[in-house]
């Protein structure tokens, strides 16, 4: 039988590549995003369905589920994809941002991983792939509120993991490096406040180094194989790092931590 994986924040990057990459190895594919009238160049691809799905919208969240067990049977993964970042100094953000980060990137996040839980406990199996970042483990200037999202989705998977395991269902964390994707265009959502300059020396400096790691990222479709991977290896394995993720971690392991900020404040602060 024709597995099935339902795939969120799939209008565009990771997402869509993710989506792509399934539906050539002949899977069934609900590729779901806020607008999928937009997704013209998926919409009409053999075993894929697109649907409106907003992580925020927990009617939406229920609906899709529905509509995709209703066309395909059964779900076999979830790919837990959408999300965005927010970037400045954290004294300029407002209340309403830090919600807004936080109900995209976690509490929509675990709104789907709910809502698919009955399915996946009713066929005692199912795999969750919960994409976090390596701002998830390490951090950089000006990300707080982004990497306190990543943060919280690793130690959820984590704890998750243990309590799903006797059900036969299984947990898996991607942890992407710079990536070129749009999340330093598009998905990257910049804090100003005009009147507040204490920051504006560091923000000069360190968002055209954000810009410039997007620009010579890994390839979205790398992060798409990982993403395949670790859905279909049966394994127990956690975590997944890719795209340069693997050689930062391994030095966030291996230094301490004065060393480790100086290596990232080098990298991030270094004028171009």
């Amino acid at each position: 039988m024709t597995k099935t994986v339902l795939i969120t924040g799939t209008s565009s990057g990771i997402g869509k590549e993710t989506a792509l990459r399934f539906q050539k190895r002949g899977w069934n594919v609900v590729a779901t995003m806020r607008s999928p009238q937009n997704a013209t160049d998926i919409l009409n691809l053999e075993r894929v369905l697109c649907l409106r799905l907003d992580v925020t919208d927990i009617d939406s969240i229920t609906a899709a589920i529905e509509q995709a067990i209703a066309k395909f049977k059964k779900i076999d993964v979830l790919v837990n994809n959408a999300g965005y970042g927010l970037a400045g100094a954290f004294e300029a953000s407002s209340s309403e941002q830090v919600q807004r980060q936080f109900a995209t990137n976690v509490l929509g996040l675990m709104d789907v991983t709910r809502c698919i839980l009955p399915h996946f406990r009713q066929q005692k199996s199912g795999v969750i792939v919960n994409v976090a970042s390596v701002g998830g483990r390490v951090a950089f200037p000006l990300l707080s509120l982004y990497h306190s999202t990543k943060w919280a989705v690793e130690g959820f998977s984590e704890s998750l993991q243990h309590e799903l395991k006797p059900l036969n269902i299984r947990v898996k964390i991607i942890e992407p490096g710079p990536i070129k994707t749009d999340f330093y265009d598009r998905s990257l959502d910049l804090i100003t406040k005009p009147e507040l300059t204490a920051y504006d020396q560091i923000a000069n400096t360190v968002l055209p180094n954000m810009n410039k790691l997007g620009k010579t990222g890994y390839p979205a479709s790398l992060v798409a194989e990982t993403i395949y991977k670790a859905s279909t290896d049966n394994s127990r394995r956690l975590r997944y790092p890719v795209g340069g993720a693997e050689a930062l971690l391994f030095l966030r392991k291996l230094l301490p931590d004065g060393l480790f900020t100086a290596f990232i404040e080098k990298i991030m602060l270094a004028k171009s």
